[in-house]
């Protein structure tokens, strides 16, 4: 063992970006290259064959990380009464109305998702110049506009993620640490690929998942060989 990590820091010196590799190859060789004092992010990101600018090959969603993200998640929700009590209950950060409504009209957003219960979509509407750019705008596609706000709350904090195509037809995502044991991250990225997979939208055309690479948040991008993933 010791000396397979012996050969994997002498690989990451000299990464041929072109070359596919193998998707442990490429995970253990990115784990070798995160060298930086802080517990860097292992991130994947998938060059998909979709033009989001048509509503019709829109990727987004969410999927469990079964060996979690290695984050602390901060939850906020919009909820009132017993809902409110439900989610401080789960585990809930910040839990408000009209007064959290304030809070983030003021600029601060200290959270990382944001829930809402149906009937606070009215209040939390306004808000969408602030939270959407930022990702944070409750959706019932992602189950963060649910009246079963305690188990949205478990969810988020239990290494649920949100992934959505960008411009360029790319996904990023981190997928855990680079502390994370190799297997752990094999896990992780299998399930992140495979919702991606199963998330194809209809009008996408031609080859869906066109390129796959894997990176520490500091080191270069590993290119993974993309025929070791099914039905990509």
């Amino acid at each position: 063992m010791a000396r397979e990590t012996k050969k994997l820091k002498a690989l990451a010196g000299k990464i041929d970006r072109e070359k596919l590799h193998g998707v442990d190859e490429a995970i253990g060789l990115a784990k070798a290259h995160a060298t930086s004092k802080f517990d860097e992010t292992i991130e994947v990101a998938l060059n998909l064959g979709v033009d989001p600018r048509h509503a019709d090959q829109m990727v987004r969603g969410v999927v469990t990380l079964p060996k979690g993200t290695g984050k602390t998640v901060r939850v906020a929700v919009f909820a009132k009464g017993d809902k409110a009590e439900e989610a401080k209950a789960a585990g809930a950060d910040i839990v408000g109305a009209e007064d959290l409504l304030e809070i983030v009209q003021g600029g601060k957003m200290d959270f990382d998702r944001c829930i809402a219960t149906p009937d606070m979509m009215g209040l939390v509407g306004r808000l969408g110049k602030v939270l959407g750019p930022k990702g944070l705008m409750p959706n019932p596609k992602l189950g963060t506009v649910t009246p079963n706000v305690g188990e949205a709350v478990k969810a988020a904090k239990g290494g649920q993620i949100e992934y959505r195509v960008e411009k360029a037809g790319i996904i990023h995502s981190g997928i855990g640490k680079a502390s994370f044991p190799a297997e752990d991250l094999r896990a992780n990225f299998d399930a992140l690929v495979d919702a991606v997979v199963k998330a194809k939208p209809a009008g996408a055309k031609g080859k869906y998942v066109r390129k796959i690479a894997v990176s520490s948040t500091m080191g270069p991008g590993i290119r993974i060989d993309t025929t070791e993933v099914a039905a990509a």
